[in-house]
């Protein structure tokens, strides 16, 4: 039996993501803070046909997410493929030039972006170590490679995972291991900031499978719309 887990799952990249594996016989470890919400995406691929399960989880509280993961894992027998996507609440997300940055404009951002990766990788990364074999694939915004300033406590926090995930990448290349970044150029259905493109999320999900199956090679892979 195979599994992921999708850290950050919600209506659209989330749920496309867990039908493009769920289709190919994956079991389903949807992770986000809101039960009721994920009991929805549930109800929704168990209607599909697609064996999922809610694990509730803030991944600011790292026991927690730590402790969801290992639920995941014990219902479904392992993690084999991690996927980490979650997103700020909008409205309520500060965003700060880089002159008006302070430094606890970017610890937000770091502990959302950077210290949940690093959390939920190391719940599963002794198991796929032991097995020689998984996934670990990790998305932010394109500002990651190219930071504007309007967002900049945002975009140094979504380089500073960049970073760590290639910098894994090249760690555990010869392990079986595949550690991937994705950078999003678009919005997900609605248009966003500067003019970037609208996309739809089944037109991204199958990156995701083709790093996991196909490409295991590659560090990184930036969409476009």
């Amino acid at each position: 039996m195979t599994s992921i887990a999708i850290v950050g799952a919600g209506p659209q990249l989330g749920l496309a993501i867990a039908r493009t594996f769920g289709t190919q016989g994956f079991d389903v470890a949807l992770i986000s803070r809101n039960r009721d919400k994920l009991d929805d995406l549930v109800d929704t691929l168990s209607a599909e046909g697609i064996t999922a399960a809610a694990f509730p989880a803030d991944v600011l509280d790292r026991d927690t997410l730590t402790q969801a993961l290992k639920d995941a894992a014990a219902q479904f027998g392992g993690i084999d493929v991690l996927e980490y996507s979650p997103l700020g609440t909008f409205g309520t997300t500060v965003m700060t030039t880089p002159a008006e940055t302070e430094p606890a404009h970017v610890q937000h951002e770091i502990e959302f972006q950077l210290y949940g990766a690093i959390a939920a990788t190391k719940a599963v990364l002794p198991a796929m170590r032991e097995a020689g074999t998984g996934t670990l694939l990790f998305t932010t915004g394109a500002r990651s490679v190219n930071p504007q300033p309007p967002t900049a406590n945002i975009d140094a926090a979504m380089a500073a995972l960049r970073n760590w995930a290639i910098n894994l990448h090249k760690e555990l290349v010869d392990t079986g291991i595949q550690v991937a970044h994705i950078g999003l150029d678009a919005t997900i259905g609605t248009l966003t900031f500067y003019g970037q493109p609208r996309a739809t999320a089944d037109q991204i999900s199958p990156i995701y499978w083709d790093l996991h199956t196909t490409h295991r090679d590659q560090a990184e892979r930036i969409f476009r719309g």
